[in-house]
């Protein structure tokens, strides 16, 4: 744990110049509300395509309990796919067995036409690129698509560096996501900043590995470093403006 993570911008603890900012996707460049509206649009075309005679309602509580049973199964920090968890989804409403190759482009345009990214993000993320400073993502999405989210947003280029569970083999708050993610930036954890939506896997796994963690959303505790109301905050904390 790094000894200063709760240190005020200006005040001792606090690095003179910053060397990264990591960026979780869901919830803080991804609205997932956004998300929610995607998934009720892709449910409501199964129920059409597939005649299944159920109401909006209870197929979307099917779709949800079973992806959730997906995640809530796992060990520990161990990955698992989300478009397993889609799998599953899609046959428990179906009632049947249906080729991904059936179901995943109804699924990708219905993304497409619904996600939105958090308002402010985008912007923040390309001044940020625009400095001497190392821009990466942290997330525990499957690999391709987080990197289809951010392309979608227009933002995939803009990064520095894409660390994602699928690539790691482990969730937040393991270690390991954060060192891979200091490793390919070359930076200290003291010297980088972790925006993250969920206490413990965002902001106080962060801390765990001696970064400073910016609470976007997520509860207040002992390992909020800072805390902002939208991404541009993260602009006066970068400058030493900013303090918690």
């Amino acid at each position: 744990m790094n000894p200063n993570s709760h240190a005020d911008a200006g005040e001792p603890g606090a690095p003179e110049e910053w060397e990264a900012v990591f960026w979780d996707i869901g919830g803080v460049i991804l609205d997932l509300e956004s998300v929610r509206t995607a998934h009720v649009a892709f449910v409501a075309d199964l129920l059409e395509r597939h005649a299944v005679d159920a109401t909006i309602e209870e197929a979307l509580a099917t779709w949800r309990s079973t992806v959730g049973d997906h995640f809530r199964g796992r060990e520990g920090t161990e990955f698992r796919a989300a478009r397993d968890g889609y799998q599953k989804g899609v046959e428990a409403v179906v009632g049947d067995q249906i080729r991904r190759e059936e179901w995943e482009p109804a699924f990708r345009a219905a993304v497409r036409e619904s996600i939105e990214p958090v308002p402010g993000a985008v912007e923040t993320i390309e001044r940020l690129a625009n400095r001497e400073l190392h821009v990466g993502v942290v997330s525990d999405v499957d690999d391709e698509e987080g990197k289809w989210m951010l392309e979608r947003f227009g933002v995939r280029e803009t990064f520095d560096s894409i660390t994602t569970s699928e690539e790691v083999g482990r969730t937040k708050p393991d270690p390991a996501m954060f060192e891979t993610a200091l490793e390919k930036a070359g930076a200290e954890p003291d010297r980088s900043l972790m925006i993250g939506d969920r206490y413990d896997h965002d902001v106080r796994g962060a801390e765990e590995a001696g970064l400073h963690g910016v609470a976007f959303g997520a509860e207040d505790g002992p390992a909020v470093t800072y805390r902002i109301e939208s991404p541009p905050e993260t602009l006066a904390i970068i400058d030493g403006d900013r303090t918690r």
